[in-house]
């Protein structure tokens, strides 16, 4: 059976992390809608690569023209992450976040760039700053809830994304986060029970569904090692959402992931 530390990494690659794509084909004013945290709203952005970056080239224009334009700055840095350029992202942010330190929206699009770039301890602190106890944000709740995972506090990950889920009950991907959390924590039937209801949730797309195939393979794996010590264990290899688990039966390896960079990125 894969060893703990690669499953774990399997699992945390599996998360999502940004607004589902939508197939938007046209947009008049992109940076009115870039310019955004919403992940509702960070959905619209063009779904077609070649769309993103000349969207990013006209914005790069902008911002260049004034890098003090709010604005321009979370729509430029909104579009680098969708294109998964996270660094470039995080030292558009980084700049505006220094110059207006109490910007809550601009905190939480640093938070997540920093997420997306792997600087999870930064983009802890950065996105608790990012709202209030008078006035929580389900997303950056979900996102904390990400960064949590990525860091291995899985039990503050799940209050997170309970959290976010009081406040916002719809979101399938946040309840399929908070499965793939159980699992991480090998909490394996909860997992599966979380995942199938927000695979079951109006507005679940295929990464929910597959999250659900993925904990059920999980599961599988887990009953069949401990029923059948003979049998060697299939490995479920990750695949970036939404394509499928690879399986195979052969001598247990350390499962090969890549990480999908979807935009902080849904719950996040």
């Amino acid at each position: 059976m894969a060893s703990s530390a690669s499953l774990r990494r399997t699992l945390c690659l599996a998360l999502i992390v940004t607004a589902p794509l939508a197939g938007c084909k046209t947009l008049e004013q992109p940076w009115a809608l870039a310019s955004t945290t919403d992940p509702q709203k960070m959905a619209a952005l063009p779904a077609d690569e070649a769309m993103l970056r000349r969207q990013a080239e006209e914005l790069g224009r902008r911002y260049d023209a004034n890098a003090e334009d709010r604005n321009a700055v979370l729509a430029y840095a909104a579009t680098l992450r969708r294109l998964q350029q996270s660094a470039q992202a995080v030292s558009v942010l980084q700049r505006e976040a220094a110059r207006n330190p109490d910007d809550l929206e601009v905190l939480g699009a640093y938070g997540k760039a920093l997420a997306d770039a792997g600087r999870f301890s930064e983009a802890a602190d950065v996105l608790s700053r990012a709202h209030t106890p008078e006035r929580p944000n389900w997303s950056i709740l979900s996102a904390q809830g990400f960064v949590a995972d990525q860091l291995g506090d899985h039990r503050q990950a799940q209050a997170y994304y309970e959290a976010a889920l009081k406040i916002d009950p719809t979101q399938a991907t946040v309840l399929s986060n908070l499965g793939l959390s159980y699992a991480l924590s090998k909490d394996l039937e909860r997992a599966e029970n979380i995942s199938r209801r927000a695979a079951e949730m109006a507005g679940a797309d295929e990464r929910v569904r597959q999250n659900l195939k993925f904990v059920q393979e999980l599961r599988g794996m887990n009953h069949q090692a401990t029923s059948t010590p003979p049998a060697a264990p299939r490995v479920i290899v990750s695949k970036n959402p939404p394509t499928p688990a690879a399986r195979t039966a052969t001598k247990p390896q350390n499962p090969s992931t890549k990480a999908a960079a979807l935009d902080l990125r849904q719950g996040i």
